[in-house]
């Protein structure tokens, strides 16, 4: 801290000027920064700054940032893996359901086809039992 006191005429008081060369804003910014990250490696976390020069207070204070940037992007990286895994399970369940809908159609085609033959079977029998029934009858006239 420089302090100056300088009187500008002799009939006016003394000013006095005060000033540092310390900014310490940076410091209490570094203090209020938790000093540990548990995402980090102990090898990766950031070393306390040197209180006295700003360039180790700025260091520190950057690669504190860096620390929540990357704690932020594991969490996200970890909510985009479980919204995979999930998308994953239903694409697996979709398929399933798909598979199961191609079967059934083919089952339905299946039977559409032999109730078809089915009915112009029963068709065919119903006419040959009218025709049988009238020679039955014309016989049965006739004699």
């Amino acid at each position: 801290m420089i302090t100056s006191t300088r009187r500008v005429s002799p009939d006016k008081s003394e000013v006095r000027i005060a000033f540092s060369l310390d900014d310490t804003s940076d410091v209490k910014d570094a203090e209020d920064v938790p000093q540990t990250f548990p995402d980090l490696e102990q090898r990766l976390q950031p070393v306390p700054p040197c209180r006295s020069l700003r360039e180790s207070v700025q260091v520190y204070k950057e690669h504190c940032r860096m620390a929540r940037e990357f704690h932020q992007v594991k969490h996200d990286i970890a909510v985009l893996e479980d919204r995979k895994r999930k998308l994953l399970a239903e694409l697996v369940e979709d398929e399933k359901v798909a598979a199961e809908i191609a079967r059934l159609e083919e089952e339905f085609r299946r039977l559409t086809e032999e109730n078809r033959t089915l009915v112009n079977v029963h068709n065919e029998r119903t006419q040959q039992l009218e025709t049988l029934c009238l020679t039955s009858r014309m016989t049965q006239d006739s004699s």
